[in-house]
């Protein structure tokens, strides 16, 4: 660079480039437990869009680069081999969060889970 750049951008061409998450808007589409997760970048290949991109790092977690462009469509979490781990966890939008719970059991159900209940067979009262 010329001594006439600004004092602030000399170096600039000089600096290494790196990835950082997008957050633009303020929600977590994608939560990722660190100690439950292997790496093994699986769900980066299932995701549709393309909002999961590899760390520089092998063996780390996937970095959410586009939250905004979710569409929580759960092809992460049902590709991840250590789900049932907790690996791997939609935030559904708070508006999106169907959720019921049977009073005989107390056991809590949600739309979209991996083993759902069996259908309702009883005729309406």
């Amino acid at each position: 660079m010329d001594q006439s750049s600004p004092p602030g951008l000399q170096g600039l061409a000089d600096r290494k480039a790196t990835r950082g998450p997008n957050l633009v808007t303020p929600n977590q589409p994608i939560v990722f437990d660190e100690e439950a997760c292997t790496g093994c970048n699986l769900c980066i290949e299932a995701c549709p869009i393309d909002v999961l991109v590899p760390q520089a790092s092998p063996g780390a977690v996937p970095l959410v680069l586009y939250p905004d462009e979710c569409w929580y469509c759960g092809c992460c979490e049902m590709r991840c081999p250590e789900y049932d781990a907790g690996a791997i966890r939609i935030n559904f939008p708070l508006m999106q969060r169907a959720r019921w719970k049977r009073r005989a059991t107390g056991e809590h159900f949600r739309l979209g889970m991996k083993n759902p209940p069996p259908p309702n067979t009883r005729p309406p009262v």
